[in-house]
């Protein structure tokens, strides 16, 4: 098995150069900011020796410097690749340029270039044509030739008698055969053919010497030319995204009008009916102004300006601009093997939150952060803030110790907090099959590095059950414990290691739930965890699923290791009397369930959070910090609690 930590090594160290200054005088200050891509190297890494690529490359771009780049598997600096729906930026903004130019509007017709479209799609837009709402089939349908004809043409003349699917503005459809007509009115408008109006006008400006349109590739899915057929290289795409991100400009020439970049910026969808959208999927929200012209609107603000906006594609190629933190970055990759539920196209768009992970660690003041080493080689990442008694904090499963943002630098004010990525969670190591350790023993390791003797110890659900075991292994280390959401969790401890019949009960699952796909099981977890007699619990959606969005998911694909007592908790706990003070923490809305704690720790009290359900420190987190604080001020201070 690789030492995932391996990963670890590559941190990058960039400079930033910050001044500070009045009107008299300037003063140059440097400051060391790191960023550590070693998590998203390992799931990257990770994709590539799963066989799902042949090899890929990223770059990260902040404040016009590369803060990371780096190539996996058989990809360098010089490797170019088809990147499917990528390239639909590039043919959005080859068509801006002609719009620049006054030879196009984003308002004409089809048939006023093509006048052979005499039907309804003849009346779509060109604007509608780049923003799937024209009314056109997605793709050329079943039985007929795949639409990768070598001129634009040809395509549009095998477009032209298929009948519409619907009138043009009334529905968004994504595909790419409409892209085809908006590129042949281009070459009309011009006179010249689609890869010299690229040439011209996007790629010679940029520099762009490995990016072409064509010769179109007959392998399937890399067609048609302007939707699927583009290919280009690591840097070359960089500059593009330089120059967008820079409104049109690139080192000090104009490529393209602000104009311009508004337009495609700006959501065309408009009223257009609409069914699961990728943004839904990806960003879990359920907005309608998802796609301007050849790029999605993934983020937008509280104006309805896009924030983060990208060009995914099934391949697994993914750039994106992220305003909000001046980022943008390419993954330039081609899907080999579509296996074990990874859908390439869902993947690849978890990069922005990782990348911003990365930052706002960078960023993080007065907070300490890295990792501690189990006894048996597990690496577990921690973050460290606050002054006093330590108090430290256990994430859910699916999540990781971003699920306590509302709470970490408030009950710093207080207390010495660290929180904690589980082990098999986060930026923490992956477990293996054949491991012993428990996620108890992992907690007082974590104590023992951090020469903590005792602690408040504070989980929520599978944080929670953690809590339950420390209980049970390891009392004389707690100052109090709190178990959010949590009891006995009713599973087979270590004494119990899987049966032939148990394993073969999990693949079966294991099987399921890759057959379902990866995305989809998410999704279907995400749901339960947000949805409560069938409405959206909307202060959960986007914390929630950020975290199971970057959750690698090990633990539903393999025979997992009993990292929890489970069944054993039970008796151990009877056998030994609690003297420390522990409170059950719950959501009012899960008040009538019962809870089996509080019958074998008699001195346990249980505390309901108004307006919460199981996860109440992120539905209502004021309640939840209030409700912790009051029982922690009742609490005499220790004298153990660091050495």
């Amino acid at each position: 098995m690789r030492n995932d930590f391996n990963y670890i090594k590559p941190v990058i160290l960039v400079l930033a150069f910050l001044m500070t200054g009045s009107s008299t005088f300037a003063q140059k200050q440097t400051r060391a900011i790191v960023y550590d891509f070693s998590y998203m190297d390992r799931k990257l890494a990770g994709w590539v020796d799963s066989g799902y690529y042949k090899g890929a490359s990223v770059i990260i771009v902040k404040d016009d410097r590369v803060i990371h780049q780096k190539y996996f598997g058989n990809y360098t600096p010089k490797t170019v690749a088809y990147i499917a729906s990528a390239g639909k930026w590039l043919a959005a903004a080859t068509i801006a340029s002609v719009v620049d130019e006054g030879k196009l509007s984003w308002d004409d017709k089809v048939d006023k270039w093509l006048p052979e479209f005499k039907d309804t799609k003849g009346e779509a837009t060109l604007r509608q044509l780049f923003s799937h709402t024209a009314g056109y089939p997605d793709y050329q349908p079943a039985g007929r030739r795949p639409d990768n004809y070598q001129t634009l043409k040809e395509s549009v003349a095998h477009i032209t008698d298929l009948p519409a699917d619907t009138l043009p503005g009334t529905k968004f459809k994504y595909g790419g055969l409409a892209m085809q007509v908006a590129g042949r009115m281009a070459e009309l408008a011009t006179g010249k053919d689609w890869e010299t109006i690229f040439q011209e006008k996007i790629a010679t400006p940029l520099g762009m010497k490995l990016t072409h349109f064509t010769p179109v590739s007959d392998v399937g899915g890399q067609s048609p030319m302007l939707g699927g057929g583009a290919r280009t290289g690591l840097d070359d795409y960089a500059r593009f995204l330089n120059m967008i991100i820079h409104n049109g400009v690139y080192k000090g020439k104009r490529v393209l009008s602000a104009k311009a970049i508004q337009e495609m910026q700006a959501d065309q969808v408009g009223n257009a009916e609409m069914t699961d959208s990728y943004v839904e999927n990806t960003r879990a929200s359920e907005r309608k102004d998802i796609y301007g012209l050849g790029e999605w609107r993934e983020e937008v603000d509280a104006k309805g300006n896009a924030t983060l906006i990208s060009s995914p594609s099934w391949a697994g190629a993914y750039p994106w601009i992220d305003k909000k933190n001046n980022v943008y970055g390419f993954l330039l990759a081609r899907v080999a093997e579509m296996k074990n539920g990874f859908n390439s196209f869902m993947g690849s768009p978890v990069l922005p939150l990782l990348v911003r992970d990365v930052l706002t660690r960078a960023g993080m003041k007065n907070t300490k952060h890295g990792y501690i080493t189990t006894p048996d080689g597990a690496q577990l990442y921690y973050e460290e803030t606050g002054k006093g008694e330590p108090l430290i904090l256990i994430h859910g499963h699916s999540f990781d110790c971003t699920e306590w943002d509302p709470q970490f630098f408030e009950l710093a004010k207080r207390y010495r907090v660290i929180r904690y990525d589980l082990r098999g969670y986060g930026w923490s190591s992956m477990p293996s099959e054949d491991q012993k350790a428990l996620h108890a023993d992992d907690l007082k390791a974590l104590m023992d590095q951090l020469k903590i003797n005792k602690a408040h110890i504070v989980g929520l659900s599978l944080g929670g059950f953690i809590v339950t075991d420390f209980l049970a292994l390891y009392s004389n280390r707690i100052i109090s414990a709190t178990a959010a959401s949590g009891d006995f969790f009713n599973v087979s401890g270590p004494g119990h290691p899987w049966t032939p019949g148990e394993a073969a009960i999990q693949h079966g699952k294991i099987k399921a739930f890759q057959q379902n796909g990866i995305m989809a099981s998410k999704k279907e977890w995400f749901n339960m965890l947000t949805k409560r007699n069938g409405k959206n619990i909307e202060s959960l959606r986007t914390p929630i699923w950020n975290m199971i969005y970057k959750w690698d998911a090990w633990q539903p694909q393999h025979l997992e290791p009993r990292f929890l007592l489970g069944n054993e908790a039970e008796d151990k706990l009877r056998s030994q009397k609690i003297t420390v003070p522990v409170m059950i923490l719950t959501g009012d809305v899960d008040a009538a369930i019962p809870n089996k704690l509080l019958e074998v720790i008699p001195a346990a009290r249980q505390v309901l959070i108004p307006h919460a359900g199981h996860v109440s420190n992120l539905e209502n987190p004021d309640g939840f910090t209030e409700k912790l604080l009051a029982f922690l001020s009742n609490i005499k201070p220790s004298k153990n609690g660091k050495n």
